[in-house]
């Protein structure tokens, strides 16, 4: 059964992946109430990994063929691959990035098997102070670096905070912000909330605006028997950019606000600048070293990623934080005893991913030319029906009509964020962590009598509260460095996309 949900959530994750503006957060938010019924939640969590890193491959293929980014991970991709398909070499961009995700998520995952479980006994040493100021820092620094504005950034987090204190207080008891009305004294269902940023608000922008850009699509060219594999050049070619994509994605995962985006576009430097030096290659006109190094990079942060979830329960994407949310909902608390307590469950998760990147490489390289038909269905039709899948989803919960119409209310929300350049995962990211960073930091204060220093009196709690507002210089960087080398600085700030 395991193996099942491995194949089905890699199978949906490149469908979701292939389709603009389908991410896989979308997805696994529209599958959280069917997952309601799972008796156990292995099964569950390996699909939703399959989707998450089947998604990131899968929006390889909009990228190179459409130079259409399914994710914001993948616009570095598309930069050198929707040339390629341009010179007729659309089969060879393809087949890079499937085995450039094949070989970076092998390795990464090796990585993570060896890294996690030290990560959650060093963990285990953390107090609540310490707590406090990881999520403090994890909020902070995707707000300060997901966006165009970092003002706009703090409001989406205000938001999410507070929808995240909506019920009642869980020390006291006392009702907050339920304005009279009972049904909000258990406060909103992290689900509602998430199927109604991700779903319902991503699928209403997406319909005001399916008829903006270019649907020209770059048609395949045959190649026989040989569907999608390289030629020894290619391999040649292809093969150091994996591995130094690789270095780079891993870590960056594992990074507050890391994510795929800042390891894929600095793979795509690296690899233009060795060109360069090696006389210039074909940047520019369609180098596949433009491919290979930027979809390792994306592919092989989701195992990075990985390691905070699990280890200290932060997640540092918006895909991440949905995911402990489905955590959550099964009574599952990742953290440093979640090996302890928890153990057969990440052992069986982290094991699913080197399946199922055979998976991956298996269902990608032969069937390239089917989900390129996955893109000539209808937009209107294909939207619909989430929505209605949507609203079924959100009233399976409890039965209750209020609750669909608190997430079309938080939908609509979701909707103008998106169309004011507010971004999303800061507003997740409240919700989601708001509550554990109040319960912590209420601990920590019991605990020294009400003494609010008790949170910088211990040097890690102070360094990582330091480091957290320091990060929102970080935006501010290549214009900071700009006026100290005395060069032109540049315009607007260093941001990353939220749909990851």
């Amino acid at each position: 059964m395991n193996l099942l949900f491995a194949a089905i959530g890699v199978t949906l994750g490149t469908l979701v992946g292939v389709l603009p503006g389908i991410g896989p957060a979308l997805t696994i938010a529209l599958l959280l109430p069917v997952t309601f019924t799972f008796s156990d939640p292995v099964g569950a969590f390996i699909m939703f990994a399959g989707i998450y890193y089947g998604a990131m491959y899968g929006g390889s293929t909009t990228s190179i063929l459409l130079n259409t980014p399914g994710e914001s991970a993948s616009v570095a991709t598309a930069m050198e691959g929707h040339l390629m398909a341009r010179r007729g070499r659309a089969r060879a961009a393809l087949a890079t990035a499937a085995i450039g995700s094949f070989v970076a998520g092998t390795i990464s995952t090796v990585l993570l098997t060896f890294v996690a479980e030290p990560v959650g006994r060093l963990a285990a040493t953390f107090q609540a102070g310490d707590y406090f100021a990881l999520t403090a820092l994890a909020m902070v620094s995707v707000t300060a670096l997901v966006g165009r504005s970092t003002v706009r950034g703090l409001l989406s987090l205000s938001l999410g905070l507070f929808v995240g204190l909506i019920g009642l207080d869980a020390m006291t008891g006392q009702p907050r912000f339920t304005f009279g009305v009972p049904l909000l004294s258990d406060g909103v269902d992290v689900t509602i909330v998430i199927v109604g940023l991700f779903a319902i608000g991503e699928v209403l922008f997406c319909a005001a605006n399916v008829r903006r850009g270019d649907d020209t699509m770059q048609p395949l060219e045959r190649s026989g028997f040989r569907t999608g594999w390289l030629s020894a050049g290619d391999w040649r070619r292809s093969w150091r950019p994996w591995l130094r994509g690789t270095a780079l994605g891993f870590p960056f995962g594992a990074l507050p606000a890391g994510g795929a985006e800042a390891p894929t576009f600095l793979s795509y430097t690296i690899e233009k600048r060795l060109a360069e030096r090696s006389g210039g290659g074909e940047f520019g006109r369609g180098a596949i070293e433009g491919v290979a190094g930027p979809e390792a990079a994306n592919n092989a942060s989701f195992s990075g990623v990985l390691v905070p979830l699990l280890t200290l329960g932060l997640p540092t994407s918006a895909t991440a934080a949905v995911m402990l949310a489905a955590f959550q909902i099964f009574n599952v608390q990742p953290g440093p005893q979640l090996f302890q307590t928890s153990g057969p469950l990440v052992w069986a998760l982290i094991a699913s991913l080197y399946l199922g990147n055979v998976l991956l490489l298996v269902l990608n390289l032969p069937l390239i030319q089917l989900w390129v038909k996955v893109l000539l269905v209808p937009r209107p039709l294909l939207y619909a029906g989430i929505l209605v899948f949507a609203t079924v989803a959100v009233y399976a919960l409890n039965g209750s009509l209020f609750e669909v119409l608190v997430a079309y209310a938080i939908g609509v929300a979701g909707y103008f964020m998106r169309r004011h350049d507010f971004p999303v995962a800061p507003a997740v990211l409240g919700v989601i962590l708001g509550p554990m960073m109040e319960t912590q930091l209420r601990r920590a204060l019991v605990v020294a009598d009400g003494d609010f220093l008790t949170v910088v009196s211990k040097p890690s709690t102070a360094a990582i509260l330091i480091v957290a507002g320091a990060s929102l210089a970080v935006p501010y960087l290549p214009k900071i460095v700009a006026r100290l080398r005395r060069r032109p600085v540049p315009a607007g700030r260093l941001a990353f996309g939220d749909e990851d």
